[in-house]
């Protein structure tokens, strides 16, 4: 009987050659990837396509969410909760091998690339917790780590994986070389979650409104945010682009606001927040258009498909700092 593997497969070189490395055995191999608000599969779709991986992509982002709020391991530099994103990867593929009857499950991870999720104890801990840890093999790096069972059993032959560790990319682009891997996406991650400033404002999504849902994590990805009160924020669009997705995600109850008669940012206030909180964000969104700051400016405030004019300021550039989340 074939043996069959499934790969977790990001779209970028690591996880390429781990493909090939296996493959190479004679190993049948399933690709799968994850998507949440946070990352797409994008990439993986892409260039599964060009390898000829067979893909599976799953949409994780109730599960994420749920490990996301109390991440057993905590965060990185931002609000990446990089062992328990890897640890929910690992299970949600050990549950579709023993569903469909694969083999093992492998990965593109190299020894010591990445400090927090790649040393050798983190990748211990990630295949331990996600509950498959001896079916759990990392090609690149395998002769580096403990034997597993698809090794032990002759499923595949440890003498033909690989001893790569450390940030160096010398030995995979010599592997690349190698394979007639010609066109492969650079190395960067793609995780909002390691951006700083998106970062900041789902920290205080998290904090200020426990009961948000996916359309307020949509929202984080565009313009401006700024806090204020304890219950309200705005969003100013910075272009076009926002200004156009701020409106498709816009409810009734919500306020959109734009300046009269000047070219300037849509502002959205989620829920649509009191008198005082409106104008407050009107005067944001005078601040951030053409019109002159020096006098009051007239605005258009929408909300429960009523349109109510206002007459108001922009708001003081050290208050818009102030105000910035």
């Amino acid at each position: 009987m074939k043996t069959k593997a499934i790969a977790l497969f990001s779209g970028g070189l690591d996880s390429i050659l781990a493909f090939k490395v296996i493959e190479e055995q004679g190993i049948w191999v399933l690709g799968i990837t994850f998507e949440t608000p946070f990352f797409s599969a994008a990439k993986a779709r892409v260039t599964a396509e060009r390898i000829g991986l067979p893909l599976a992509v799953l949409d994780i982002t109730s599960e994420h969410l749920q490990m996301l709020r109390a991440p057993r391991y905590g965060f990185g530099r931002n609000m990446n909760p990089c062992i328990d994103c890897h640890t929910l990867m690992l299970r949600m593929a050990g549950q579709r091998m023993e569903e469909q009857g694969f083999d093992f499950v492998f990965t593109g991870e190299v020894l010591g690339e990445r400090p927090m999720s790649q040393g050798k104890q983190s990748l211990y801990v990630v295949a331990k917790n996600s509950g498959y840890s001896d079916r759990i093999l990392r090609p690149l790096s395998a002769r580096l780590l403990p034997e597993t069972e698809p090794e032990r059993s002759g499923k595949v032959d440890r003498g033909r994986l690989c001893d790569i560790q450390g940030r160096g990319r010398k030995r995979q682009m010599e592997m690349a070389v190698y394979y007639g891997i010609t066109s492969y996406p650079p190395p960067a991650g793609g995780c909002l979650l390691t951006d700083p400033i998106f970062a900041r404002r789902l920290r205080d999504l998290f904090n200020r409104h426990p009961e948000h849902r996916l359309r307020d994590i949509e929202l984080l990805k565009v313009g401006r945010h700024f806090r204020l009160t304890e219950t309200t924020k705005a969003v100013v669009g910075r272009n076009a682009g926002d200004n156009g997705t701020i409106e498709r995600l816009a409810e009734a109850c919500d306020a959109l606001i734009r300046v009269e008669h000047f070219p300037g940012p849509t502002v959205l206030v989620p829920g649509g927040g009191d008198e005082e909180t409106r104008r407050l964000a009107a005067g944001l969104c005078v601040r951030y258009s053409d019109a002159p700051n020096d006098h009051e400016a007239s605005v258009l405030c929408l909300r429960e498909g009523i349109m109510a004019p206002l007459k108001v300021p922009a708001i003081t550039p050290e208050d818009a700092v102030r105000l910035l989340i």
